[in-house]
């Protein structure tokens, strides 16, 4: 059984910032001297890792790393304003990055924001790493440890044997050996969930204690409220595994809904919207119903 673990952005990162800031930014003599607190008081929203770092060709600045789980159309502008607060907290440059991990679609996601009010312009200009596209053999020749967990969905990652060497090195070392819930749960993205439960020796059910199990949760919990606040709790329960669905499978999913809708208990309707996590493909899951 995989034990409890801290496997927030900030605890990946830190594994190894050195080779992690000079991988995001393409800079090799770069070096982190610190990683900030990238709480902003002006809004409700805590950026994932703030970095301070050092260079002999551009001295000191700030390495702003914003990874989203998906891409979403608001995050121009978000990179905007968290590179602005962050050279205002700390008057520093900002490098700010924006890191999206699972892919949605295939339209171009923009690396800048720019608006245009009367003749005034702001302008911001950002890097995109999409971890999809991320070759999976730069994790083990740097190496990036932080990105140990991710494996499953870089490009090359989807095969057993890399995947189970993620994991052996995971085990072996201390400090890693507590992601391997994150690698399991992004490993159920292209493996059968059964060949994931024999890679790992332990109950699919542990996944529930990933972060990232969570977030999609919350996504689909999110979506769902926003369309039905005013529901009772089946009618609720049934637009969160809706947008659940949405958010996994894209729109083809949704033709299971009338079946879905035949279950009337409620602790039925929590156990397929658990399961939309679990499974690999809209066909698993309508096994399960």
């Amino acid at each position: 059984m995989a034990k409890p673990a801290d496997v927030s952005t900030k605890r990946l990162i830190s594994l190894a910032p050195d080779n992690w800031v000079r991988w995001v930014t393409q800079i090799p003599d770069l070096s982190a001297s610190e990683i900030l607190n990238s709480e902003f008081q002006w809004i409700s929203r805590e950026s994932d890792v703030l970095i301070r770092v050092e260079s002999p060709q551009f001295g000191q600045f700030l390495v702003l790393n914003e990874l989203q789980l998906r891409y979403i159309s608001k995050m121009p502008r978000r990179m905007r304003c968290y590179a602005g607060l962050a050279e205002e907290k700390y008057d520093l440059p900002t490098y700010p990055i924006l890191i999206n991990i699972l892919k949605t679609s295939n339209a171009e996601i923009p690396t800048s924001y720019e608006s245009n009010i009367a003749g005034l312009r702001a302008i911001q200009d950002y890097r995109v790493i999409n971890l999809w596209e991320v070759d999976v053999n730069i994790v083990f020749d740097q190496p990036l440890p932080s990105l140990l967990p991710f494996v499953p969905i870089l490009k090359g990652g989807e095969d057993e044997s890399v995947i189970r060497e993620a994991l052996q090195i995971l085990r072996q070392d201390e400090q890693l050996n507590q992601l391997e819930t994150v690698l399991a749960f992004f490993a159920t993205f292209v493996l059968e969930s059964s060949l994931v439960q024999e890679i790992m020796r332990w109950d699919m059910a542990v996944l529930r204690e990933s972060p990232w199990y969570q977030e999609i949760l919350r996504e689909g919990e999110a979506r769902g409220e926003q369309r039905g606040e005013a529901r009772g709790k089946r009618e609720q329960m049934l637009s969160n595994i809706q947008m659940s669905l949405e958010v996994k499978f894209g729109n083809d999913s949704l033709q299971l809904m009338p079946q879905i809708e035949q279950k009337a208990d409620l602790e039925e309707l929590k156990t397929v919207l658990r399961n939309i996590i679990a499974v690999n493909t809209v066909e698993e899951l309508q096994q399960t119903l």
